[in-house]
Parts: C-alpha cells; sequence; structure tokens
C-alpha cells in the first residue's frame, strides 16, 4: 500500500496533519474511508485500521485535529497554554475538512470512535457520506458508567480538572495517562457536556442547541457500536447520545468481548491489533452492506 503525509486547511485556515493510505491497485471508482478520531487520540492510533481497510482496496484519510499530535498548534505558538478553540471545532471544521477532501474524489464512508460519534451531526454536510460506524460512541455522563468508574470520572471534572487547568491554562490529561493534553476549549466544553445525562442534547445554552438542532438534518445509516465491557461507552449511555440522530437509521450493536476471541476490549480496544483481527472484518461487512464494495 502507499502511505503518504499530507496537509489539510480547515474552513478557517487552521493547517492539520493528515495521512492518507491508499492500496496498491485502484479497483475502479476510488472509496474512501475517514477515521472520525477520539478525544486527545493522535491518528497515527488508528494506522493499523486503515492498513487493514486499505488491503481491501479502500483509500483511507486519517487527520490529526487541531491542538493535538502533529496539528498541536500554530507555528507561532509554542504551548497550548492561550490555545483559543472551542470542543465543536474538531468537527464541524477539522474532521470536515477531511470529509471534503475526501468526498471530493470519491464515494465516503465514515469510521469513528467516541467523539466520532458527537462528529457527524456536526459536519457542514453530513449526508455526504455513504455511511458511518461508529465505536464506542456515548454521551459521557458518569452517571451511565459502573461504579468505580463513575466515581473516578466525576472526580476528574469536579476535582482534578480544575485545579491542574488553573496550573497549567489548558488540560493536562497525559500526566493523568489518557491521552493527549486538550485545549482550555475543549476542556470546559466536553466538562460541561459530560456533567449531562444525554450530552449537549440537554444543554439549554444557544450554542449547544444550534448544535444539537443539527443532528436532525443526518439521515445516513449509522452502526452505534459499543463493548460490553466498555466503562465509558455503555449500552445505555451510547443509546442516550443516538436517540439525537431522530431522522437517521441507527442500528446499535453490543460487542461481548468472548464472542471476539479476546479477554477484554474497554474504550480504547476497538483500533487495537488483537481485537480488530476479529472485529474489523466484521465493521468492513457492515460497510459493504451500505455499499462499500471490498476487494478479496
Amino acid at each position: 500500500m502507499n502511505i503518504q503525509q499530507l496537509e489539510l486547511l480547515a474552513a478557517d485556515g487552521y493547517r492539520l496533519a493528515a495521512t492518507y493510505v491508499a492500496p496498491d491497485q485502484n479497483q475502479g471508482e476510488l472509496q474512501f474511508i475517514v477515521i472520525g478520531s477520539a478525544t486527545a487520540v493522535p491518528r497515527g492510533f488508528y494506522r493499523r485500521f486503515a492498513e487493514y481497510a486499505a488491503s481491501r482496496g479502500v483509500h483511507v484519510l486519517m487527520v490529526d485535529y487541531r491542538g493535538i499530535g502533529d496539528s498541536k498548534y500554530p507555528p507561532y505558538q509554542k504551548s497550548l497554554r492561550g490555545f483559543k478553540m472551542e470542543y465543536a471545532d474538531w468537527s464541524r471544521l477539522d474532521l470536515a475538512a477531511a470529509v471534503d477532501w475526501c468526498t471530493k474524489r470519491g464515494k465516503t464512508w465514515l469510521v469513528g470512535h467516541s467523539l466520532g460519534a458527537h462528529a457527524i451531526g456536526q459536519l457542514p454536510s453530513p449526508n455526504d457520506l455513504q455511511a458511518a460506524y461508529i465505536c464506542g460512541g456515548g454521551a459521557g455522563w458518569h452517571g451511565w458508567m459502573p461504579f468505580p468508574e463513575s466515581l473516578k470520572v466525576w472526580l476528574l471534572w469536579n476535582v482534578l480538572g480544575p485545579i491542574l487547568t488553573r496550573i497549567y491554562g489548558y488540560q493536562p490529561m497525559s500526566k493523568l495517562g489518557v491521552g493527549e493534553d486538550l485545549p482550555m476549549g475543549v476542556y470546559r466544553d466536553w466538562r460541561r457536556w459530560c456533567q449531562l445525562p444525554h450530552y449537549f442534547f440537554d444543554d439549554s445554552e444557544p450554542r449547544a442547541k444550534a448544535i444539537a438542532a443539527r443532528f436532525a438534518e443526518v439521515r445516513i445509516p449509522i452502526a452505534a457500536a459499543v463493548a460490553t465491557d466498555d466503562l465509558w461507552a455503555t449500552p445505555k449511555s451510547r443509546d442516550a447520545f443516538f436517540k439525537g440522530y431522530v431522522n437517521a437509521k441507527v442500528e446499535s450493536i453490543d460487542i461481548a468481548p468472548q464472542s471476539l476471541g479476546v479477554p477484554g476490549v474497554g474504550h480504547m480496544g476497538y483500533y487495537r491489533a488483537n481485537v480488530g483481527a476479529a472485529l474489523w472484518p466484521q465493521m468492513l461487512a457492515w460497510l459493504e452492506r451500505n455499499g462499500l464494495h471490498l476487494t478479496p
């Protein structure tokens, strides 16, 4: 397969680092999968899935959102302190740039992780996608999580988070062993919405109401898959969020780790190779039922 490093330009002019993985041979019309990464997860985490999809004849594009990975901050900034952005920018600007790049070249499907569930309804033209398969998407509220994970998340939002952001000027997630550091705007919005049972669908703030209202425009087929041992995105959490896609055909899929022959999946395992050996063929088979053409 062929791997290229690209630079995408978001609608507001922000430059984004991206990786394009292409199959060795094209099979007729180009087909693309865009990876909708999770919060604070750089694009390299999804490389093995991208290579697997490319081995089945699909072109794959991965992008680092602003403030993350190789899109961390503009050249004139040397820290996330003072970095200005909103959480929604990752969806409506950054992922949107990747989707736009692909849809201009061929039919495009989305494969998402966690935040990828929140992103579809925020894209400028979500129905340009053929379909989407999301792993680990949920409402984020600690009340949907089992104890003691619910307590740990409550402490993160209400004790550790406020203290650490006051000290650093951003959320130093890396010091907690949970992904990359978050710009203050991402932390602020994520914290607010994760304290609501239905995420931004429960937020009365005008900015959030405008985001939630656009989800009614989405009409593509969506697979909403969660592992039964995913502590952050339980089936109840998944259902609480995806009910916001009122006009989309959402298929809920519960994944038992034992059905994949693995001891566990959790919130991050969907895109790890040991889980992917059994899960990724199922994901691509679902996309194939929704228009994607695969090579043997």
